[in-house]
């Protein structure tokens, strides 16, 4: 299979998705790209390892539970919760379980968009 899924689709499974290769060097496989829109699965194992990203992102929790640490502060967090970290922003996933999948999105300028005043 290609490292993307076909980029004319507009559903993207799960499934489909567990079979897009693991890029070298990477620890999440990109699915799709459109514009600024990088959509990435991501299923750490073990330890999370993340260092904070030049863009703003948003998981979607597909599978499992654990602890989200962002910006010294840690919340619970399950299935289909909704998961936001601004650019720059320190951040990992703790005390996780071994089933963990998320949706990556990446999106926005680098250092990330600006908030609504």
């Amino acid at each position: 299979m290609s490292s993307t899924i076909e980029q004319s689709k507009f559903v993207f499974s799960l499934a489909e998705a567990r079979q897009v290769p693991l890029p070298p060097g990477r620890r999440s496989s990109e699915i799709f790209t459109h514009g600024t829109l990088e959509v990435r699965l991501y299923a750490p194992r073990g330890v999370d390892p993340q260092t904070p990203h030049d863009r703003d992102e948003v998981y979607v929790v597909a599978r499992g539970r654990g602890q989200f640490f962002v910006d010294g502060r840690r919340q619970a967090f399950g299935p289909g919760d909704l998961l936001f970290v601004p650019a720059l922003a320190e951040h990992r996933f703790e005390d996780f379980s071994d089933e963990i999948e998320l949706w990556v999105l990446f999106y926005g300028p680098v250092g990330g968009e600006r908030p609504a005043s």
